[in-house]
């Protein structure tokens, strides 16, 4: 069960320094973290009934948004 739900694994502490770069509009940084999530966006993609393209595209664009968005 374990590894079906397997997804990469990094440091809290590597993520933040992700994030942060994705703020900044680093496209590197901003792939890693949608290369990061990739498993869930499938996943959830599944559930939507609309085209998988379309959902994973929404999905990842919504995320993005989010990460850019200034939460205090």
């Amino acid at each position: 069960m374990e590894t079906q739900n397997d997804t990469a694994v990094i440091k809290d502490s590597e993520f933040i320094v992700i994030v942060n770069a994705a703020k900044d509009n680093d496209s590197k940084a901003i792939l890693q973290l949608i290369e990061l999530f990739k498993t869930d966006i499938l996943y959830l993609s599944k559930y939507i009934c609309l085209p998988v393209e379309e959902v994973i595209s929404e999905i990842i664009v919504e995320f993005l948004e989010f990460v850019h968005k200034d939460i205090q």
